[in-house]
């Protein structure tokens, strides 16, 4: 592996001694001591067929710990991003712990056999080996047949309220092996060149400057392992220069997410003068002028629109920043559909003019604007007001602060239609 060549033996077992491991080339941190031969065992005796070796390596390296890289699978029409942080591990507490999610899913195979009639034999098909608390559930198949070892991504269905997530609980293949699900793991961003405030890599970063400070990591050993670490960094760059992107999906919609992420519009115009096409789904469903609009990157929304990029009907139900009338009107032209709760919300944001501009696409398509605005705007101050109180009761945080709530109320009760 290259793990091997990058670091000498007695690296890895000083990294070893900091909680941190390495398996199929990715980092595993609070990596706990391996799995003794009698809990494998343990383990073994819940399962359909034999846990795949891939499997078994990892769990005589470490019985499990922490990843931080990024994971984005298709389910259903979706671009899903996949939180794959933990790897289970018996006597963890909370969601991390291996025995708790193996009874669990024995308590739903067996509720399912009842509910067919059908028998069941008490063993586990798919075993659960980590996740993201109970939203996200990696699974790697234990049953005999052609499937064995496959490892497999659950992800939770969430409210109709969540826009443009999955709605409905979704499973989609990562790999035919564990080696391969641990290859799929990247980073779509350099974590020492971060685009935005979360990001992939920070919370290793923050793990390893605790182990340098507090138990005297040495620094170089620490540089080197974030320099490994880089390494799973896909490169869109070159694939651009070279005029390949356009045939490379999965790398090109990680381009244009950077674009997005930055506000860079003559990125966008790069893109897609290299041939990048902007359709379909980019984060969960949302095409990508739904997603620039929504993160507040009007640049690059305007970009994408002078692109030929599609609109999605509802693009401006999802507005949170000072949306431009120029912006606005490009957005109605190319397929938003205009409704009086886009006009609050560009007043709540400071766009007065914008919401003009709604505003009168709404008469023109028959809306009754002057009846339906203060019903809108009523409920959308209530909302804030409420935020507001519990924000200043410290009984909520809220990604506005107080000074961002008092904005907005203000906005609202200032604008007359």
């Amino acid at each position: 592996m290259i793990s091997d060549d990058f670091f000498t033996a007695d690296e890895q077992a000083t990294l070893r001694a900091h909680g941190i491991v390495l398996f199929a080339d990715r980092v595993i941190f609070e990596a706990q001591p391996p799995m003794g031969a009698e809990e494998i065992a343990a383990v073994q005796a819940q399962c359909a067929g034999p846990i795949p070796q891939p499997l078994l390596a990892l769990w005589q390296l470490t019985a499990g710990g922490q990843l931080d890289y990024d994971l984005t699978l298709t389910m259903g029409q979706n671009a899903e991003a996949v939180s794959w942080s933990e790897l289970f591990f018996n006597g963890s507490d909370g969601y991390h712990d291996l025995q708790g999610w193996i009874e669990h899913e024995q308590e739903v195979a067996q509720e399912a056999a009842e509910e067919s009639g059908e028998p069941w034999g008490g063993q586990l098909a798919f075993l659960p080996i980590g996740g993201f608390e109970y939203l996200d559930r990696i699974y790697v198949v234990v049953e005999p047949g052609a499937e064995h070892g496959q490892v497999l991504a659950w992800k939770q269905g969430l409210p109709p309220a969540w826009t443009h997530r999955l709605h409905e609980d979704a499973v989609s293949p990562i790999a035919s092996d564990l080696h391969g699900a641990f290859a799929a793991l990247h980073l779509n961003e350099d974590p020492l060149e971060p685009a935005g405030d979360y990001f992939s890599g920070q919370t290793l970063i923050e793990y390893l400057d605790e182990r340098h400070e507090s138990h005297g990591l040495d620094l170089d050993l620490m540089d080197k392992l974030i320099a490994f670490y880089r390494r799973a960094m896909v490169d869109w760059r070159m694939p651009l220069a070279d005029g390949s992107l356009r045939h490379q999906r999965a790398l090109a919609q990680v381009a244009v997410n950077h674009a997005i992420a930055t506000d860079d519009a003559p990125l966008i115009a790069e893109l897609a003068a290299a041939g990048v096409h902007f359709e379909g789904p980019l984060q969960g469903s949302a095409i990508a002028t739904d997603v620039a609009v929504s993160h507040g990157a009007f640049a690059a929304a305007a970009a994408l629109v002078r692109a030929g990029a599609p609109v999605a009907p509802d693009a401006l139900s999802n507005i949170d920043g000072a949306l431009s009338p120029e912006l606005t009107t490009a957005l109605l032209a190319n397929g938003a559909e205009p409704d009086v709760a886009a006009i609050v919300q560009c007043v709540a944001c400071g766009a007065p003019a914008s919401a003009r501009v709604i505003a009168d696409a709404c008469t023109a398509a028959g809306i009754d604007v002057a009846a339906a605005y203060d019903s809108e705007r009523d409920a959308e101050l209530a909302e804030l007001e409420e935020s507001l109180a519990e924000v200043r009761d410290n009984t909520l945080g809220h990604y506005l602060g107080a000074e961002g709530l008092t904005e907005r109320i203000a906005n609202l009760r200032a604008f007359v239609l």
